[in-house]
């Protein structure tokens, strides 16, 4: 991290106006609903992050964690990172903590989906040990974008992606 933003927990009543600002900047038509953000946010079984810049109350991205405690898996439900922070290593310190947040829930499986065109956040989330499990056709409207569906395993070594060899696409649709 370059130390121009700090990542911390939402505080719903103060960041939802920046996290919905950058939502419908960043993903347009397939933008949450305000509503449905706020749900997210303040819902127990959720963990939600911010990454404000260090020297002004600027929020500049966002991640949200889905995993109820031990139920086993996690849902990475969003992230985003303005495009004038991107490549400062925001997107992985907010992964990071959401994945390690899953560990302290019991978690041993986490779940995303993510734009099949969006080569550098499968980037990302392979090299944070996640592995594609499936597709979802034309998941994303109305743009009708495929879907790749990405696993982390925290697998027998207690590391994540260490899974055994071929279990890939098991539970793939």
């Amino acid at each position: 991290m370059s130390g121009l933003a700090t990542v911390r927990d939402v505080r719903v009543d103060d960041d939802l106006d920046a996290v919905m600002a950058l939502e419908t900047s960043i993903f347009g038509s397939d933008a949450w609903h305000r509503e449905m953000m706020r749900a997210e946010m303040i819902n127990p079984n959720c963990r939600y992050l911010v990454a404000e810049l260090t020297n002004a109350p600027v929020v500049v991205g966002y991640a949200g964690l889905l995993c109820p405690p031990g139920s086993g898996d996690g849902d990475i439900q969003t992230i985003a990172v303005s495009p004038e922070m991107r490549g400062q290593g925001l997107g992985r310190e907010m992964m990071t903590e959401l994945l390690a947040e899953a560990q302290r829930r019991a978690a041993t499986r986490v779940f995303l989906e993510v734009r099949a065109d969006n080569a550098v956040a499968q980037a990302l989330y392979r090299d944070l040990g996640f592995i594609p499990v499936g597709v979802r056709a034309g998941y994303y409207q109305p743009d009708d974008v495929d879907a790749v569906m990405m696993r982390w395993d925290l697998g027998p070594s207690g590391r994540p992606g260490s899974q055994s060899p071929g279990d890939e696409m098991e539970g793939a649709c």
